[in-house]
């Protein structure tokens, strides 16, 4: 291999190794998504009850201002694997785990972190507990 190939190729590990996203940016990119499927889920039109809705006068705005404990949540919840040039994120979490009460469904998510960014390679969701 010659000389400029190999250190072109240590450059781009060494880049990727840098930027590498943690825990921390992991956390801010879940609580961001996390509120945007809330958002999905419950702000359309009978996502949520009748009484809730006569409370809640800008359900998006709600929703979306509990970025941070909608992350901090999902970290509870993760596990990573970090493998130097990018890391992988597991999440798992069953609805009864968050309200027993109410049936919620389960949530299954994949993630890989690579150069400063987030991509979710796998999303499914289960209705058992």
């Amino acid at each position: 291999m010659p000389k400029p190939l190999g250190f072109l190729l240590v450059g781009v590990g060494v880049l990727l190794a840098i930027t590498n996203p943690g825990p921390t940016e992991f956390q801010e990119f879940a609580g961001k998504k996390l509120a945007e499927e809330a958002v999905a889920e419950f702000c359309k039109p009978g996502g949520l009850p009748m009484v809730v809705q006569l409370v809640v006068q800008n359900c998006p705005e709600l929703i979306r201002a509990q970025q941070k404990p909608l992350g901090a949540l999902a970290s509870q919840f993760s596990k990573r694997i970090n493998l130097g040039l990018f890391s992988f994120y597991s999440t798992e979490v069953a609805g009864a785990q968050l309200l027993p009460q109410l049936a919620l469904p389960g949530y299954e998510l994949k993630t890989i972190a690579m150069a400063g960014n987030f991509l979710v390679i796998s999303a499914s969701e289960s209705n058992a507990p």
